[in-house]
C-alpha cells in the first residue's frame, strides 16, 4: 500500500526501531490526513496506540499553539502508557509538542499550568474532561482543537462514563470546527452500534448513510494467537465442586511462576489479590521481593511503582485484578494466569493478551479453576475463540442522572442556552429519543428543584440569567466540582500508619465490622486497625500469620450470554459422550455422576431436577445464562407457582441455575402444564415477582448521588455511606408518593429490568426454553450440578465449621 509522502517521517522512525507499519496503521494515517473519524479495530499488542497518535501529531506540528490532541482513557494506568508512547514518538519525529496528562492524580501546581499554557496532547479521563468543561471560558481552552481519540472504547460504551463521553463530544463538536473524532476497540459484536454512540448517530442508523458519511471502521488482518492450558489437579476429586480461592492448586501454580520471566496472576475481585499475593508469599518465600499487587484500591504511588518495576523487567510475579486488565504495554510479561473464570470471552482474551504483547507472538495463558464446572467455562472460552465469538456492549440511553449532572457542569462554567444544547443532545445516541417535554422537565428540576423539592432552596441550583442557564452560587458549583463523575461506591476510607504514611482505600462497611487491635491484610501486609477516625483508618504492622481479608462489593462478574451458549455446547457433546476439549476429558469422572444421578441436557433439551432433602423440597433449574437473568427468572417462576398454591420459597442463584426451597411439596407438574417459563405476560410478573420498589430504591442511591441530589462530601471527609442511603431513600420515596413523573424515578426502574435482571435477555432465554424439551429427573442426593447452588445459600447461614459438616453429608456417595 503507498503511503503519502506527509508519512514518510513516520515510515523512516518505524525503521529506525526494527518496526513495520501494519496495513491498518497506514490505513488509519491516511483516513485521519482526510479528515475522517471512525474506530480502530485491532487486537492487543499489535500498535493500535501509534495508528492514531503518529497522524494527531503530524498534524499538530502544523498548527499554531493550544490543545489540539485529547487521547481519553478509562484508567490512570493507562495514562501513563500512553505518555510514554507519545514523548517517545514526539522525539522520534523530531517533533516540538508537549504532552500533558490530566487525571485525579495530576497536582494542582500542574493543572494550573496547563491552564495557563495547555500541552499540545492532552491524555485525561472521562471525568477529568468534565472539569475541564465546568471551567470558565472552557471554549478558547478548547478552540484549537482536531482530535479526539477514546482509547477501549468497548470498555466505556456499556458504562455510564460512556455517557459522559457522548455528551462532552456533544460540546465539543459545536465549539470546534473540523473535529475528528476516533475510538480504540477490542473487538465487540455489536460495532456499528459502538461506531454510532461514538459518533453520535441514532440507535438503528447506518454509519455510511449518516451524518459523518465518512465514518470508517479500520480492522486489522492480524488474528492474535492464544494459546489456553488449564492448570488441573492429578485426579478429579482433588477439585472442590462449589466456588473457592483456587488455592488447592497453588502447588501447580507455583513452578509456572519460578520458570517464566515474569507472570501476571488475574484474578476477579480485589479479595481473591490479596489472599493470592500472601498465599504465594508463604508458600514459595523465594519469591519475597518478587512478587507485587495491583489494584485499584491500592494507592496510586503503589501501583505506579508496580508498573514501572514491570516494565523495567524487575518484577517476576504480579498478582492484580482488572487494574491491568487494559491496554498497558508491559513487554517483558511471559506469562499470565487467570484465577477463576473471567465470565466472558473477550475480557478472557484481554487478558491473554497482556502475554505476548507484541504484534505476532503467541499469547499463553493459564486457566486455575476455583471449582470443578469452572472447566467447562475454560472449554467454552476455547471454543468462543475458535467461532470468533465475541460479546457485545450494550449502550446506556436516557441517563438522565448524568444528563443533569452535565447541564450543572455547563452552568457552572459559563452557563448554557437551552434551545442550542437541545439541540446538541438529539444529535447524540443516549438522548436521541428525549421529548421537549423531558427536556422541560430536565430544566424545571436544575432550576426549582421540581414539583416536590420547589419549597427547598438548595435544590434550586440553577438561575436563568438573560435566557441563559447559569449557576451562580460559589458554593454550589464547588460541591459539582468534587461530585463530577460516574462512579458511585460505598464510602471509603484512608488507609494510612500512625505515622502518616498513605497505603489506599477500604470500604467503610469492612472497617465497621473490625475493633481495634483487629488484624486484616491489605496491600499485601498484615495491618493492626488501631482507631478508625474521621474517615481515616489508622494502622500498624502487625506479625500476626492470621487476619480479615478485606472483601469490596459488587466482586461477581455475570457469565455472558455468549459463554452460556458455549458452556451448553460443551454439556451436550458431553451428553453424546464426545469429550474433544482435554477440560472435558479430565471432568468425565463428574460428568458421568451427573449423567447417573440426574441427566445431561443435550442443546435441544432443558434439565429441571426436583430433590427432597432434610432441608425440604428443592426445585432445581439450568439456564447457564449467569447469576443476573436466574435471579430475576427464579422469582418468576416463585410467582408463578405460588399463583396455583400458596406457598413460600427460599431462592439462591449461581451462573449455571438456581434453586427454589420449600418446607412444603411444590406443585412442579402443574405448573409446567401452565407455561410456568413461558413469555407472556412477562413484564408484569417479573413486576409482581420481585419487590421492584425496594429494589428501585437501592438503584436511586447511585442515581441521587450521580445527579447531585446527594452530597458525597468534601476531600477526607465523606459523608458516611449510611446517610447517603438514608437520604436517597429519602428522595425516592417522596418521588414516589408525590412526583409520578419524576424522570429519575423512572430511571431507577428500568436500570433495575435493563441491568440488574436483565429482562430483555431473560425474554430470549424463555423463548430459548419453549423450543426445548423439558426434562424433569428426581434425583435421591444433590447433583454435581446442584451442589454448587445448594453450598452458596448454606455459606451465608452457616460457619465454617458447620457448613463443612453439611458439605461432606450432601456429598456423601461422590
Amino acid at each position: 500500500m503507498a503511503v503519502t509522502k506527509a508519512f514518510s517521517k513516520a515510515e523512516d522512525w518505524f525503521r529506525v526501531n526494527g518496526w513495520q507499519p501494519f496495513d491498518f496503521q497506514r490505513n488509519a494515517w491516511k483516513s485521519h490526513a482526510a479528515g475522517r473519524s471512525g474506530i480502530i479495530n485491532a487486537p492487543t499488542g499489535s500498535g493500535k496506540t501509534y495508528s492514531l497518535l503518529i497522524p494527531s501529531l503530524l498534524q499538530a506540528e502544523k498548527s499554531s499553539k493550544g490543545l489540539k490532541v485529547i487521547w481519553i482513557t478509562p484508567i490512570r494506568a493507562l495514562s501513563k502508557e500512553i505518555e510514554l508512547a507519545a514523548k517517545r514518538a514526539v522525539e522520534g519525529l523530531g517533533l516540538k509538542l508537549k504532552v500533558g496528562v490530566r487525571s485525579g492524580d495530576t497536582k494542582l501546581a500542574e493543572r494550573e499550568r496547563q491552564k495557563k499554557n495547555p500541552p499540545d496532547l492532552l491524555i485525561t479521563t472521562p471525568e477529568s474532561l468534565h472539569l475541564l468543561l465546568a471551567q470558565k471560558n472552557y471554549a478558547e481552552h478548547f478552540k484549537n482543537l482536531q482530535t479526539i481519540v477514546v482509547d477501549e472504547w468497548h470498555e466505556l460504551i456499556g458504562s455510564k462514563r460512556g455517557v459522559q463521553i457522548e455528551l462532552a463530544l456533544s460540546r465539543l463538536k459545536s465549539i470546534t470546527t473540523n473535529l475528528k473524532i476516533w475510538g480504540i476497540s477490542a473487538t465487540i459484536s455489536n460495532m456499528d452500534e459502538s461506531l454510532n454512540v461514538l459518533l453520535g448517530l441514532p440507535a438503528g442508523a447506518s454509519a455510511k448513510a449518516g451524518v459523518r458519511s465518512n465514518a470508517v471502521v479500520i480492522k486489522s488482518d492480524i488474528r492474535k494467537a492464544i494459546e489456553i492450558q488449564s492448570i488441573m489437579p492429578d485426579e478429579v476429586e482433588r477439585l472442590p465442586w462449589a466456588g473457592h480461592l483456587g488455592i488447592h492448586l497453588i502447588d501447580k501454580t507455583i513452578p509456572i511462576i519460578l520458570n517464566s520471566t515474569s507472570t501476571l496472576v488475574f484474578t476477579n475481585t480485589r479479595s481473591f489479590a490479596e489472599i493470592w499475593y500472601q498465599k504465594l508469599l508463604d508458600r514459595a518465600p523465594e519469591l519475597s521481593g518478587q512478587i507485587a499487587m495491583h489494584h485499584g484500591s491500592i494507592s496510586y504511588q503503589m501501583r505506579h511503582w508496580v508498573e514501572d518495576q514491570l516494565h523495567a523487567g524487575k518484577l517476576k510475579c504480579v498478582v492484580c485484578t482488572s487494574s491491568l486488565d487494559l491496554g498497558v504495554d508491559f513487554r517483558p510479561v511471559e506469562t499470565v494466569i487467570q484465577v477463576g473464570s473471567p465470565k466472558g470471552i473477550a475480557r478472557f482474551m484481554q487478558r491473554a493478551g497482556r502475554s505476548g504483547h507484541q504484534p505476532g507472538a503467541t499469547s499463553k495463558i493459564y486457566f486455575l479453576p476455583t471449582h470443578s464446572l469452572e472447566l467447562v467455562e475454560a472449554a467454552a472460552i476455547r471454543e468462543g475463540m475458535k467461532r470468533n465469538i465475541i460479546e457485545e456492549r450494550i449502550p446506556y440511553a436516557r441517563s438522565f442522572d448524568v444528563l443533569i449532572q452535565y447541564l450543572i457542569t455547563l452552568a457552572v462554567s459559563d452557563g448554557f442556552n437551552p434551545e442550542e444544547i437541545f439541540r446538541e443532545l438529539k444529535s447524540t445516541f443516549s438522548y436521541h429519543s428525549m421529548s421537549e417535554d423531558d427536556w422541560a422537565w430536565l430544566l424545571n428540576f436544575i432550576t426549582t428543584g421540581g414539583s416536590s423539592l420547589t419549597a427547598y432552596d438548595e435544590f434550586r441550583k440553577v438561575e436563568v440569567v438573560n435566557g441563559i442557564f447559569k449557576v451562580e452560587s460559589r458554593t454550589i458549583a464547588h460541591r459539582h466540582r468534587l461530585s463530577i463523575g460516574t462512579i458511585v461506591g460505598d464510602s471509603s476510607l484512608l488507609v494510612k500508619y500512625v505515622s502518616g504514611k498513605y497505603l489506599g482505600t477500604i470500604e467503610e462497611y469492612f472497617i465497621s465490622r473490625l475493633n481495634p487491635g483487629d488484624v486484616f491484610w491489605f496491600a499485601g501486609k498484615a495491618l493492626e486497625l488501631v482507631r478508625a477516625k474521621d474517615m481515616e483508618a489508622q494502622v500498624r504492622k502487625s506479625k500476626k500469620k492470621a487476619g480479615k481479608v478485606p472483601s469490596w462489593q459488587g466482586g461477581r462478574m455475570p457469565l455472558s450470554s455468549q459463554m452460556g451458549e458455549m458452556i451448553r455446547y460443551q454439556i451436550s457433546l458431553a451428553s453424546k459422550g464426545k469429550f474433544v476439549e482435554p477440560e472435558l476429558k479430565f471432568l468425565k469422572p463428574l460428568t458421568a455422576l451427573q449423567q447417573t444421578l440426574s441427566h445431561l441436557p443435550s442443546l435441544d433439551e432443558f434439565l429441571v431436577e426436583y430433590i427432597e432433602t432434610g432441608d425440604g423440597y428443592h426445585l432445581m433449574m439450568y439456564p447457564f445464562e449467569g447469576r443476573f437473568v436466574h435471579e430475576g427468572m427464579a422469582s418468576l417462576v416463585a410467582y408463578r407457582i405460588a399463583q396455583i398454591k400458596p406457598i413460600s420459597f427460599s431462592i439462591a442463584m449461581n451462573d449455571y441455575g438456581f434453586e427454589l426451597l420449600s418446607d412444603q411439596e411444590i406443585p412442579l407438574y402443574e405448573a409446567l402444564e401452565t407455561d410456568l417459563l413461558g413469555e407472556d405476560n412477562l413484564l408484569k410478573d417479573i413486576q409482581a415477582s420481585v419487590n421492584s420498589i425496594e429494589m428501585a430504591r437501592r438503584k436511586f442511591r447511585d442515581i441521587a448521588a450521580i445527579s447531585g441530589l446527594v452530597f458525597k462530601g468534601f476531600p477526607g471527609k465523606p459523608v458516611k455511606d449510611r446517610h447517603l442511603q438514608s437520604s436517597s431513600q429519602l428522595f425516592f420515596n417522596v418521588f414516589h408518593e408525590y412526583d409520578s413523573v419524576n424522570l429519575l424515578l423512572h430511571q431507577s426502574f428500568e436500570e433495575v429490568m435493563d441491568f440488574q435482571l436483565e429482562e430483555a435477555r431473560m425474554r430470549k432465554a424463555l423463548k430459548r426454553i419453549a423450543q426445548q424439551k423439558i426434562i424433569v429427573k428426581h434425583p435421591d442426593r444433590p447433583t454435581p450440578f446442584a451442589f454448587p447452588i445448594m453450598v452458596d445459600r448454606l455459606r451465608e447461614k452457616l460457619t465454617s465449621e458447620s457448613l463443612a459438616e453439611r458439605i461432606r453429608k450432601m456429598s456423601i456417595g461422590r
